[in-house]
């Protein structure tokens, strides 16, 4: 069964290894993502998050690049087996040779500095999806607001007050003209009201699961499944035990397969089996996990049929969903 998967964070962990001095590639590392697993996973596209933590990052914008440097190392290393993306025709190009494709994309909005110009220069770079925020207020947006204090520290909590400042409104205008998809994932509740609000075309929430099935806020309320599906856009299952399960103490939390399905019923149920993807977050994740790695894709594809999915509803899942997408919007 073919992949494709909307986020992983491979690119930032090879480079925090290079910083520490050790040596790792995509084609050989210790990771969740490497060449061999991805292949021995099928997988067929996969898309390579510049991530950036503005926590005491000084220089976003300049780490954004030296990632993209990384990227793009990799994929001259390895052209035969993998090679970058920027349309669907060169998608469609790398399916039939055989070869993986990689999509970059950006993990925080704020590389861009709140510069349009920016913006423009990174699609130029061959980015073709962003996230507004990560997990801190930047100049674009919020994500769910973190308890500092009190009994809940360090528990998210749905933030429906904040709203996207004007500069990221006029960066969704932007994206949307571009052709970049925007992506909702980390972005806080009132935000994602203000991206449909200010929105024509499909967007994405990458790597985000479904609230009524865990309640972490960084997974979607059934109203913005509905909305998503209505638009023709696609949310992509993450793998990370916080988001698939409510667990009681955080020392149990494993993020288990059936889980995964559990989601995937829901998400089907509510928004149609059409806006459902996967957005394994691999890499940016860590405890324990029953898919270990890119080459255990195939057991989530055989659980799903175990529950009654059909091929034609697996595939979907699993790329047809997320290449129909790309076929739309990248040109």
């Amino acid at each position: 069964m073919k992949v494709a998967d909307m986020h992983c964070d491979t690119i930032g962990e090879l480079y925090r290894l290079r910083q520490e001095g050790i040596e790792a590639s995509l084609a050989e590392n210790g990771l969740h993502v490497a060449l061999d697993k991805m292949e021995a996973g099928d997988y067929g596209l996969q898309n390579f998050a510049l991530f950036i933590c503005l926590k005491d990052n000084e220089r976003p914008f300049e780490q954004a690049m030296e990632m993209a440097d990384l990227f793009y190392q990799e994929m001259d290393q390895n052209r035969n087996r993998i090679r970058p993306v920027t349309t669907w025709g060169e998608i469609e190009e790398n399916w039939g040779a055989g070869r993986m494709s990689a999509l970059l994309t950006i993990e925080e909005g704020d590389v861009c500095l709140g510069r349009l110009e920016l913006l423009r220069d990174f699609y130029r770079l061959g980015v073709r999806m962003m996230t507004l925020t990560w997990n801190y207020p930047n100049r674009l947006a919020w994500p769910n607001r973190i308890v500092w204090d009190g009994p809940d520290a360090g528990k998210t909590v749905p933030d429906t007050e904040h709203g996207l400042t004007e500069t990221g409104i006029a960066f969704l205008e932007e994206m949307e003209r571009l052709g970049m998809i925007i992506d909702i994932s980390h972005l806080n509740d009132r935000g994602i009201q203000d991206v449909f609000a200010h929105t024509k075309k499909p967007f994405v929430a990458s790597h985000s699961n479904a609230r009524a099935a865990a309640s972490h806020p960084r997974n979607l309320t059934d109203g913005m499944i509905r909305k998503l599906a209505d638009r023709g856009g696609v949310m992509g299952i993450n793998f990370c035990a916080a988001f698939l399960r409510d667990w009681e103490r955080e020392e149990d939390e494993v993020s288990l397969v059936e889980d995964m399905v559990r989601h995937i019923k829901h998400i089907r149920q509510v928004g149609g089996i059409g806006c459902i993807g996967l957005g394994s977050d691999f890499d940016g994740i860590g405890g324990r996990l029953e898919l270990s790695s890119a080459a255990a894709l195939p057991k989530l594809a055989q659980a799903m049929e175990k529950a009654g999915f059909t091929t034609s509803e697996i595939e979907a899942v699993f790329y047809r969903n997320v290449l129909n997408l790309y076929r739309e919007l990248l040109s």
